[in-house]
């Protein structure tokens, strides 16, 4: 297929851009390289990888790729409740206006596979899974826009979305603010992490079985279209200290220890089912003591060390 990929040069579009390639596909990467990230270097010696940098809210630049396009997948966006609080416009014409851009362009027999957040499920009912069909009640810019996206490309005929657990994992152009990712780090390099309200629940999902979603969800197009899909791991319905139990278990000299007071800024609570993706065949091959075992090892690498004195 010809595929185009905005957001292609972030985290999860560095490993899935060459995942793609590597099945064989055109792909192209529309990206404005914000970060100053290089994670795509090695996938230029592919004659089929085209790369533009060039901003997603720019129709000018984005129309002529669409036509081009069998399959558009838009990962561009700002992520995360701090970055979207910073510049709530730049969040909703990112994440809302530019992808309901791409769906006014393209034609009806083009598809579109989107990822989007379980995070819109807000705060769930207390033991009770969130499902597809329950309510959507996002509490952050980022959850909204994310929410009001999805609403546009399911509107189309040939359209598929993922609502993304929280995603942990090493990739090419790292985040070290997600979740896992982030207390990992802290236990390999402080030892320790002070958690606010750490009865907050939420579900994960390894960045690897996120790739793996599309390829699924490509393959199995006519049967999963219009529809969302909930994409995360059955057994990693967590707490923030119950996650920190995990990752004590691989580094034993982790001490965490949660606030009497102080507040998280993402409010998010809940519980997720995952039957529906399940249902369609799809397995995650990535659990959370798997994911933590390759973070270790990519921290031995990684250090955030820019304004650090060693």
């Amino acid at each position: 297929m010809k595929i185009l990929v905005t957001g292609g040069a972030g985290y999860i579009g560095s490993v899935l851009t060459p995942t793609l390639l590597a099945q064989g596909h055109d792909v192209t990467v529309l990206d404005n390289f914000y970060f100053n990230q290089s994670s795509l270097l090695d996938c230029c010696h592919s004659d089929r990888f085209q790369v533009v940098r060039g901003d997603c809210r720019d129709e000018a630049v984005v129309r002529p790729l669409v036509a081009k396009a069998d399959l558009i997948i838009p990962l561009a966006a700002l992520v995360g409740v701090p970055l979207c609080n910073t510049d709530a416009i730049a969040t909703r014409t990112t994440n809302q206006e530019a992808v309901e851009t791409l769906c006014r362009l393209a034609s009806k027999s083009q598809w579109i596979i989107m990822p989007v957040t379980n995070s819109g499920y807000g705060v769930g009912e207390k033991g009770k899974p969130c499902t597809e069909e329950s309510p959507l009640r996002p509490i952050s810019t980022y959850g909204v826009t994310k929410v009001k996206a999805e609403e546009a490309v399911l509107q189309r005929e040939n359209s598929i979305s993922f609502r993304l657990a929280t995603v942990f994992g090493l990739s090419p152009r790292m985040r070290l603010d997600l979740l896992v990712n982030d207390f990992v780090y802290r236990a390999v390099n402080d030892r320790a992490v002070m958690i606010f309200e750490g009865h907050f629940k939420r579900n994960y999902i390894h960045i690897r079985d996120v790739v793996r979603t599309f390829l699924h969800g490509m393959a199995h197009f006519d049967g999963m279209k219009g529809r969302p899909y909930n994409v995360g791991l059955e057994d990693a319905n967590l707490s923030k200290l119950e996650l920190c139990a995990v990752i004590k278990r691989h580094l034993p000299k982790f001490v965490y220890l949660e606030a009497p007071i102080g507040e998280d800024p993402d409010k998010r609570d809940y519980i997720v089912s995952n039957a529906r993706i399940l249902a369609t065949g799809f397995k995650p091959e990535w659990n959370l003591d798997r994911g933590i075992q390759e973070l270790i090892k990519g921290y031995v690498i990684l250090r955030n060390t820019i304004y650090s004195n060693v």
